[in-house]
């Protein structure tokens, strides 16, 4: 079956041996592609232990900082990566085409883009509408659009409900990484588990028992807007980013089912839309909102 291109993604396929790490990268679609030998992994098991997902790639990637229409993008290795914001959905016209690590882009596994995780990296991710959650291969770099934070090919979106724009979880499944990458740069060593880092010091832990499906939130004595900076399903890891939250506001460990969330509460709304704009600019994440106990759009005040 013959595919039509837009020039846009011939442009991106044509790239050769362009380095992300030096290159603006905006003419690529919103999607890198370096070019390096091509490789097509077969298979559409989507268990863990399946060949696609954690099959060797042609390299592994993750690059220096660089800059797409004048912002800055700072790849960095991160087994301890978990963060919400809106994920998209890749264009099915980019099937078949080369990735960043040199893989070609299948629409029908279930793969996704990150503008700074390594590649290849193994993650889960969690439509928050709807709490079904996918594994994705991260194998290629985007969207270059700041208000998204991954993008998942069609049938991974698919598999969790997601029509169009829609507020996920990412978080990184280390030990899983740790095993992609070791095969794919040939580390004869069997990835050794991934410790969680002990808290700096001892935060508050808000711990709420709801019923199946029921979702509550810390209870605010003065202002009716929390700011959800992560989600974890390790206490410690929580603990630990409270304790640097502290700076931002009265930050909180919410216990909502196996997970423990990291909040900073108690906000009007002048001061959640400052802690929004700090965790953006100083921290580099994407924050969600909540008033009363219900989710909002981030940028709605």
């Amino acid at each position: 079956m013959k595919k039509v291109l837009s020039l846009a993604v011939l442009t991106a396929v044509l790239a050769g041996c362009t380095d992300l790490s030096t290159t603006d990268t905006s003419t690529m679609n919103g999607y890198g592609a370096d070019g390096f030998g091509e490789e097509t992994l077969v298979t559409t098991d989507e268990s863990l232990n399946n060949t696609y997902l954690l099959a060797p790639a042609p390299k592994y990637y993750v690059g220096s900082a660089y800059k797409v229409e004048d912002v800055q993008y700072i790849p960095v290795e991160d087994l301890t990566y978990n963060q919400t914001g809106i994920a998209g959905i890749i264009p099915a016209e980019l099937n078949g085409t080369k990735t960043s690590n040199g893989e070609v882009f299948d629409m029908s596994q279930m793969v996704a883009t990150s503008k700074t995780l390594p590649l290849p990296t193994i993650a889960r991710v969690t439509n928050l509408d709807n709490g079904q959650s996918v594994v994705v291969r991260v194998n290629n770099r985007g969207p270059f659009v700041n208000t998204r934070i991954m993008d998942l090919s069609p049938a991974a979106a698919q598999k969790i409900g997601m029509n169009g724009q829609t507020k996920v979880q990412v978080q990184v499944m280390a030990n899983e990484s740790i095993a992609v990458k070791n095969a794919t740069i040939g580390a004869s060593t069997p990835a050794q588990p991934v410790q969680q880092p002990a808290p700096v010091v001892e935060t508050t832990v808000v711990t709420t028992t709801t019923a199946p499906g029921v979702t509550t939130t810390a209870p605010a004595t003065a202002g009716e807007y929390s700011v959800q900076v992560a989600a974890f399903y390790a206490q410690d890891s929580a603990d630990s980013l409270a304790s640097r939250m502290a700076k931002y506001g009265n930050a909180v460990v919410v216990q909502e089912g196996d997970m423990y969330k990291v909040r900073i509460v108690n906000l009007d709304a002048s001061q959640a839309r400052s802690v929004i704009d700090a965790l953006r600019s100083n921290e580099g994440m994407a924050p969600g909102l909540l008033r009363n106990g219900r989710w909002i759009n981030a940028d709605s005040i």
